[in-house]
């Protein structure tokens, strides 16, 4: 099957305009493998046997795993592609209407490790999800306005020592500003008419029953192909999607393909939400997701523990999360001698203290996979004064005992408001997924 790296990039920009939350990232993928010929399955009815084999995803709030059944023999191993699904971003607080000087503001906490100043002087919605209650049941409705918030920036005539060291207090300085006070609704009765049902239909509902919600501001600037030569490409949220259109695409092509029929291995797509605070919860890497889909999988193949435990030690994840290439005004903060640098591939991520969990074993996977696709790859490790962040990688090696390789395309301005790639990297990285499915 041939690759268009320009139509691929065309199609990550939808995927992220489509995606300002979890929930919605989740929803899309849902949506996309559904016109894949994928079937959704629910977590809480039984599972027949025909679900080890085929093509079938399930959705739990904002993660989503989804799988191509080959023969579906006995411990015959899992390649599983990891990545999240969420993002770094400003959460609304409860009671969050807040009203200050004429102008209505909404109360926010920190969702990850934002570069904060990144927030300032953009157009922003607010998305998520909302619980309402219908009387003894509740339902989740996405919504997802237009652009109607903004945390404007002080003027420098205000702050003369503002370029000298901008400081911006979490608590009183980052309260974004949507309406003025003359607006008939409160925030919460704004977003409302926003609310959208299962099938993506405008469905109305009364604020008055929204019991809960989960609403997060994201930037409304769109996705864009930039450079002097067409080369880069401008997005919010490419730290995670990135990996998640990149595994999404390579499953569907999979999917599709002659290898699929005959593979005895399950490729599987595990998108996870939370890895920005910790992956600490149930729809989390480090939360039983993945465990019990592959608990249930195993079931239906008739497998006993010790034909589990087999197939696990034959399994393989691919922890897929975005990487920094080489910054050209900061390189002292990388590592000397390794320099990523953009449109040469995807990055091996390494780390001695196993905030990243390659090995040499994995290492060689990775190797075999970006050979089979005809990709080059780069070798990524922190400059030793730097902190090194973490994945999914090591919570999934740790909580299932599968050997894990960290992987990732490079980026600038990473957990910035509005990040930015090499077009070239977007197509080889999921082409180098595409090579590691079919090992």
């Amino acid at each position: 099957m041939t690759f268009d790296a320009q139509k691929n990039i065309e199609d990550l920009g939808a995927f992220v305009a489509a995606s300002p939350t979890s929930f919605h990232a989740a929803q899309e993928v849902a949506r996309r493998l559904e016109q894949a010929g994928f079937s959704q399955l629910n977590e809480r009815e039984a599972w027949g046997s025909d679900v080890a084999a085929g093509q079938h995803f399930v959705v739990r709030d904002g993660a989503v795993i989804a799988w191509a059944g080959g023969a579906g023999e006995k411990a015959s191993g899992y390649r599983i592609l990891g990545a999240h699904t969420d993002s770094p971003s400003l959460k609304v607080k409860p009671h969050s209407s807040v009203s200050t000087a004429g102008w209505n503001q909404v109360g926010i906490e920190i969702y990850g490790g934002p570069l904060l100043n990144s927030w300032l002087d953009r157009e922003l919605c607010l998305a998520g999800r909302l619980t309402v209650r219908r009387g003894s049941e509740l339902k989740d409705f996405l919504v997802s306005t237009g652009p109607i918030a903004r945390l404007p920036q002080l003027a420098i005539h205000l702050d003369r020592s503002a370029n000298e060291g901008l400081k911006l207090d979490k608590q009183g300085n980052l309260y974004p500003v949507w309406s003025t006070a003359d607006i008939e609704n409160d925030v919460l009765g704004f977003v409302a008419q926003y609310a959208q049902n299962e099938r993506g239909e405008a469905e109305r509902i009364n604020s008055a029953h929204i019991v809960g919600y989960d609403l997060l501001f994201a930037d409304t600037q769109a996705p864009r192909v930039f450079g002097g030569a067409n080369e880069f490409f401008a997005s919010g949220r490419l730290d995670n999607l990135s990996s998640v259109h990149a595994g999404l695409t390579a499953l569907e092509r999979y999917a599709g393909g002659e290898h699929n029929r005959r593979a005895q291995e399950t490729v599987m797509l595990a998108a996870f939400d939370h890895e920005e605070i910790g992956s600490a919860s149930r729809s989390g890497a480090a939360g039983p997701f993945l465990e019990d889909i592959l608990v249930r999988i195993s079931a239906a193949r008739g497998e006993n523990t010790e034909e589990y435990r087999r197939s696990i030690s034959n399994s393989v994840c691919l922890s897929a999360d975005a990487g920094h290439l080489v910054h050209p005004n900061y390189v002292g903060h990388h590592d000397p001698a390794n320099h990523p640098q953009p449109g040469h591939g995807p990055l091996l991520k390494i780390n001695a203290n196993q905030r990243y969990a390659t090995d040499s074993v994995g290492a060689g996977i990775f190797a075999l996979a970006c050979s089979k696709a005809d990709v080059p790859y780069q070798e990524f490790v922190s400059n030793n004064n730097v902190p090194c962040g973490s994945t999914i990688g090591p919570i999934t090696a740790t909580r299932l005992g599968m050997r894990t390789v960290d992987v990732g395309i490079g980026l600038l301005s990473m957990h910035s408001a509005r990040e930015m790639c090499h077009v070239h990297d977007m197509a080889f990285m999921t082409r180098a997924i595409e090579g590691f499915f079919t090992l």
